[in-house]
């Protein structure tokens, strides 16, 4: 059974920057055959698709937030991390991570961690 655990402050202030860790068990991170993503969910908005990294390493990102956004991963933690820089309340959301089949699909997801923006 693969299991996903968001973590991180649920509180961060404008202009600073906001750092997530997903921990992984049950599975490798560095397992080519998946992919490891950050996905939010505002309030009143859609799920939004922040990036992806690959079980390569390889990161992509949402262009819409590439400039804001980067994730990273520790394998002998089996996490792998989020950084948002810049935030404003805009980016108050629900915070998930998930794990993408070859296929596209996500099969396995975190409960979600909720951050808010404010000063």
């Amino acid at each position: 059974q693969v299991r996903l655990q968001e973590s991180g402050p649920g509180l961060v202030k404008p202009s600073q920057t906001l750092s997530l860790t997903c921990t992984v068990s049950g599975g490798s991170i560095t397992t080519t055959y998946y992919a490891w993503s950050w996905i939010r969910q505002s309030p009143g908005k859609g799920l939004e698709w922040m990036g992806v990294i690959h079980g390569t390493g390889s990161s992509y990102y949402n262009p819409s937030l590439k400039s804001r956004t980067s994730i990273s991963r520790d394998a002998s933690k089996n996490q792998f991390s989020l950084q948002l820089t810049s935030v404003t309340p805009v980016d108050t959301a629900g915070y998930y991570c998930d794990r993408v089949q070859s296929t596209g699909e996500c099969d396995y997801w975190g409960r979600g961690t909720q951050v808010t923006v404010s000063s």
